[in-house]
């Protein structure tokens, strides 16, 4: 084989492990041999001097360019209609049937009743590829939908792009270029100015001049349209799909058909909060019409498809105010900010306060006293602040504190966070350690609320976790608010919770970074208090998902002489923590991956995934090529959708016992 030969072979095998690994997420050789494959196509082509345009060597950033070429798309690229109401979209069904009656009764050739495709719709930056001969040429953006910007360079940058299909004929292909939401989580630690959300961070990262910097930010893009296409022809919009898919561009697995507007309000209130589980920013979904002889009848206004419409969720992102900082210390001894807001409508609730993670994400973000700031509301109840807008107000800067704001001493500060030294008598500390301990995953001492720790350290002078167990009924009755069976209650809930699994136990003490999952695998790991007091570093870190930090923070929590004192109390008052080996079955889920997705009656979701494990089973979130079964109930979403498109093998609860569907 002449060396020109192996650079063609080559190219096409790297590009077939391109597509697996950042569109099917399912590597089919180790990042070694991938990497040997790529520097030998490299030197290669450093050889003979050929470089094919649709080699993967191209997807790196190329030069720096002057300025952004205009780029004429071949298809106009339409924009949305907009609804926010579910009465928007029966008016628009109604229109629909309205146009698709009127045809149907001045013609033969009759249209079907409409089925509608859901999708969703991404917040980043529309791009439209064009291909020729089955090579990738063009890329721009939207523009005005008749005139974009060229960025070639700058989409190559996009792994699960690819440079070159099956399709020989000429056609242009519209997709979102965006940010995932971990990647931008990942991207902003490091920054030297962090990116406020996702969508402009996609948005400046292919709109920058320089191909390199759109590198660095990990863009990936999925494609949902063909606006034009020579020698082809499609009937439906899930035929489209299909081609997409059957050229390796990366299709959003969730595309779902149903055939009245009705099914479709039920698949948005289930959607709208099935999304906050998604690594992209989406801000609604698109419903369109599947039969493309119906979309040709319905035609255009001249902005909108008539037989498109998107469906915006309740905006999560807006500006506010900011009007003040204040600093709270927690039950680790953390120093935090909380900034205190303009009171803001945001996602159907009244925003006023905002979480800031250290002085050094004030600084970073540039956020001061009068400041406008951006904001976002997810899954979280206090959104998070994402940096500032341009304001005519004079804004302040905010101080770094130097004394506890609850018991004034003087903090210090570890890495970017402050501390307060003062555990033993800052009443906040005290409080937050107390309600961590009694909680449910923990002690589980029913009753014991975050008023009722504030009256053991304020009015009982409560100082330590143990002398929880020497509180007697003369000190509770006469505490404001206790009556005798109030009083009797907790006292009994605390003598119950003596007798606590190990895992609860662990978890109680409160150990920097260690939560109930971690806690739990230490657990069936060690097996008894006094082994995990003893264990080295070495011995940990082989643990679940222990790592160094984690490892660090166990050890130093066991070899503090006042918590190792502290332990010992606890166990002195009568505290017997236990370990209870359970027996894994041998099942169809032994050492197997499973998901969990839709209501099954009469369980809760914690309960099935308990089921699962005792029969060997390990449960994720998310189904990939890597899961063996979906267990699924009611009302599924877009993963057991994915599970059919990758054949994952599909499980129901039928009394109380798992099947598998045929």
């Amino acid at each position: 084989m002449d060396k020109v030969d192996r650079i063609k072979e080559l190219i096409e095998i790297i590009n077939d492990l391109n597509y697996h690994y950042y569109t099917l997420d399912d590597p089919k050789v180790s990042d070694k041999e991938y990497d040997l494959l790529y520097d030998e196509l490299v030197a290669l082509e450093k050889e003979t001097n050929i470089v094919f345009p649709y080699s993967p060597t191209q997807k790196v950033g190329g030069h720096i360019v002057d300025k952004f070429e205009k780029h004429t798309h071949l298809g106009r690229l339409w924009s949305l209609d907009k609804s926010q109401s579910y009465g928007d979209l029966m008016n628009w069904d109604n229109r629909v049937k309205r146009a698709i009656n009127d045809y149907n009764s001045n013609n033969e050739d009759k249209l079907p009743p409409p089925k509608y495709i859901v999708e969703y719709k991404f917040d980043g930056l529309t791009i439209n590829l064009t291909y020729r001969d089955g090579i990738l040429v063009q890329g721009a953006t939207r523009g005005n939908g008749i005139v974009g910007e060229a960025i070639l360079p700058q989409i190559k940058t996009i792994k699960s792009i690819p440079l070159i299909i099956d399709f020989k004929g000429t056609i242009e292909v519209q997709g979102e270029g965006l940010m995932p939401l971990s990647v931008l989580e990942e991207y902003n630690k490091h920054a030297a100015e962090p990116l406020k959300n996702a969508r402009n961070a996609a948005a400046g990262a292919l709109r920058n001049l320089d191909p390199k910097v759109t590198e660095e930010r990990k863009l990936t893009a999925f494609f949902y349209n063909i606006g034009y296409v020579e020698g082809k022809t499609f009937h439906n919009h899930r035929e489209v799909l299909e081609f997409l898919k059957d050229n390796r561009f990366p299709v959003f697995p969730y595309a779902k058909a149903f055939d009245s507007i009705e099914d479709v309000i039920e698949e948005i209130e289930k959607l709208n909060e099935e999304r906050h589980n998604l690594d992209l920013l989406t801000d609604g979904l698109v419903i369109k019409i599947d039969d493309i002889r119906t979309r040709e009848v319905l035609g255009y206004t001249n902005k909108f498809p008539r037989w498109a419409m998107a469906y915006k969720f309740e905006a999560e992102e807006t500006t506010t105010k900011l009007i003040d900082v204040v600093w709270n210390v927690g039950r680790t001894s953390k120093v935090t900010p909380t900034a205190i807001l303009e009171p803001v409508e945001i996602g159907g609730a009244t925003v006023r306060r905002a979480t800031l993670n250290n002085y050094d994400d004030i600084l970073r973000k540039g956020v001061r006293i009068n400041s406008r700031v951006l904001i976002r509301r997810s899954n979280d109840v206090i959104p998070e602040i994402l940096g500032t807008v341009e304001t005519d107000e004079e804004t302040f800067e905010i101080e770094k504190p130097t004394h506890c704001p609850a018991c004034g001493s003087e903090l210090y500060q570890n890495g970017v966070h402050i501390f307060c030294p003062n555990s033993l008598s800052c009443k906040p500390q005290l409080v937050s350690r107390l309600v961590h301990f009694a909680s449910r995953d923990a002690m589980n001492i029913e009753g014991f609320s975050e008023k009722t720790a504030e009256k053991f350290v304020e009015e009982l002078n409560i100082t330590d976790l143990p002398e929880i167990y020497e509180v007697k009924y003369e000190d509770l009755i006469k505490l404001e608010g206790f009556k005798e069976k109030k009083t009797n209650n907790l006292l009994e809930a605390i003598e119950r919770s003596k007798h606590i699994p190990l895992n609860s136990f662990i978890y109680a003490l409160g150990i920097n970074n260690v939560g109930i999952k971690t806690a739990t695998d230490l657990a069936n790991h060690f097996k008894s208090l006094e082994s995990l007091r003893k264990a080295s570093f070495e011995e940990l870190i082989t643990v679940g998902e222990v790592g160094e930090v984690i490892a660090n923070s166990i050890i130093e929590f066991f070899q503090d002489e006042r918590i190792s004192e502290a332990v010992d109390k606890l166990l002195a008052e009568g505290v017997n923590p236990y370990f209870e080996e359970v027996e894994v079955e041998e099942s169809i889920f032994t050492n197997k991956t499973v998901v969990i997705t839709g209501t099954i009656e009469g369980y809760s979701r914690n309960e099935i995934k308990d089921m699962v494990e005792k029969m060997g089973g390990k449960v994720t979130g998310s189904v990939s090529k890597k899961t063996d079964y979906v267990i699924v109930g009611e009302n599924p979403g877009s993963k057991y959708n994915k599970a059919v498109e990758l054949g994952v093998p599909i499980v129901r609860v039928e009394e109380g016992k798992f099947v598998i569907s045929e």
